[in-house]
């Protein structure tokens, strides 16, 4: 996200305890925002992406949502596109948007939006990746720096090849190709510089929800008194240009 960080809480193992307390009485001053308000401060068309995912959510109430930014250069264009991720008791609902210029001008434009519904049943593994700044001079109180959330449940495997090499500079002789295999069909990098303390809190705290209701452990209460009534007016990369489906 683009916006500026915000404050938040020292991560103390006392703190996080409370973060989950706070998180399942509908506290959005640790988790950060209401869906609404997050789509608000995105910023990205919020008016059709919080009709798009009222509409996914099929009368669901929201147990927990990630709503995340990304902001990148095209040579001359500044591109941008959003993934919201909402939690309900039985599902995972993952929407995601794209908008296109047609002309140079700027006036006719597009938006493209998938969004795919997936039992949390199905759900195989939920992977957090933390990075912290100076490990040597690590405190509890440190926050995470970054966190990356990846999430899989269709058993697709991401394959990340290149020419392997024998360490040698000076060696010119062809050593096939080398390549890493991760499971996973959405990931979603979080920075503290990019989207602020506050975004990394709301990953870390999306994710343990996440698992609460993936393992059958008692689940954080739903969020829909704190959303208030969703007005009628948004897997991940082109995978999801399926569109909608329950699988």
């Amino acid at each position: 996200m683009s916006f500026q960080p915000s404050a938040s809480a020292p991560e103390t193992p006392g703190n996080e305890n409370q973060a989950v307390r706070q998180h399942s009485s509908h506290n959005h001053g640790v988790q950060g925002q209401s869906l609404e308000d997050a789509l608000q401060k995105a910023g990205f068309y919020p008016r059709l992406v919080s009709d798009v995912v009222d509409d996914a959510l099929d009368g669901r109430d929201c147990v927990a949502h990630l709503v995340h930014l990304e902001t990148h250069f095209d040579r001359a264009e500044v591109r941008r596109h959003i993934t919201v991720l909402v939690l309900t008791a039985d599902m995972l609902v993952i929407t995601h948007v794209d908008d296109q210029q047609l002309d140079e001008a700027g006036e006719q434009i597009v938006a493209q939006i998938s969004t795919e519904s997936v039992p949390v049943a199905q759900i195989r593994s939920v992977v957090l990746s933390y990075m912290y700044a100076q490990p040597q001079n690590y405190k509890p109180s440190d926050p995470v720096r970054e966190l990356t959330l990846s999430i899989a449940w269709s058993g697709g495997q991401r394959l990340d090849m290149g020419p392997a090499s024998c360490g040698d500079p000076q060696c010119e002789a062809d050593h096939g190709y080398t390549g890493t295999i991760a499971q996973e069909d959405i990931v979603l990098r979080i920075s503290a510089e990019a989207d602020g303390l506050q975004a990394v809190q709301d990953a870390k705290l999306f994710a343990r929800a996440l698992r609460a209701v993936n393992t059958g452990s008692a689940a954080p209460v739903s969020h829909a008194q704190s959303m208030g009534p969703r007005p009628r007016s948004g897997v991940f990369g082109n995978r999801l240009s399926r569109g909608h489906q329950q699988r």
